[in-house]
């Protein structure tokens, strides 16, 4: 077993508490409100240092000091920026830098660092898989909406719908297919569809140009993420 596993463990979940259970939302208005005049800032940090104390053990105390002043910085830092996801993804690589940095500076798990650019260079099934995976998010996105584009421009964007929902709906989609077909469970994408299907059809006074859109598009998300995923069994 790798150095210090567990330990690795129980601080990342003690950061999953205080992060996402323990912090209320008043906290996080506070802080987005006064930056680092926000008092709950300052108790949000302690708390999250406090939890990884006793997690890891009170003889960790400069581990903890370590994780209460980054935590500090990175969340105050994160208060000046906008609420956007982009943000709160760069927060928490941050912190699970730190968490992780801490791990490896107190085992000595540098060596784990060669090894996992070993697999990684040597791996060719593990690559193929990746760009499997990069190809049903973006870039099928962006070749169903150039085979569907003579129909997009009949429909009117509504206000009622969420910017760019579809977008991230196609992704979500082709990314479950891709490992269904990857798991051999192609039983299950038939409830996918299903499931969307009614989510999507159940609305009433929907135009019947835009529903035959989305039946296209859905469609054809699928139908590559299939194709995909058929190709990559095939190569590996």
């Amino acid at each position: 077993m790798i150095p210090g596993y567990i330990w690795l463990t129980k601080l990342i979940l003690s950061h999953l508490i205080t992060d996402f259970i323990l912090q209320p939302s008043s906290w996080m208005e506070e802080r987005n409100r006064k930056h680092f005049a926000s008092r709950k800032l300052y108790w949000h940090a302690l708390v999250t240092a406090v939890l990884a104390c006793i997690f890891i053990g009170w003889q960790y105390w400069l581990v903890a000091l370590t994780i209460l002043i980054t935590h500090f910085l990175i969340d105050g830092w994160k208060s000046y920026r906008p609420q956007r996801i982009r943000y709160f993804i760069i927060d928490q690589i941050l912190h699970l830098v730190v968490i992780v940095g801490c791990w490896m500076v107190l085992f000595q798990n540098w060596n784990l660092l060669g090894e996992l650019r070993r697999r990684l260079s040597s791996d060719e099934h593990g690559w193929i898989i990746l760009a499997a995976f990069v190809f049903v998010t973006t870039p099928a996105g962006i070749m169903i909406g150039q085979l569907t584009g003579q129909w997009s421009k009949k429909i009117d964007d509504p206000e009622e719908t969420l910017a760019n929902a579809g977008k991230w709906i196609g992704i979500a989609e082709g990314v479950i297919v891709l490992i269904f077909v990857l798991l051999n469970q192609y039983s299950v994408i038939g409830l996918v569809i299903a499931a969307k299907s009614i989510l999507r059809f159940s609305e009433k006074d929907r135009p019947e140009v835009k529903t035959d859109y989305i039946l296209i598009g859905t469609l054809l998300s699928i139908g590559i993420a299939i194709l995909t995923g058929l190709f990559v069994k095939r190569l590996t």
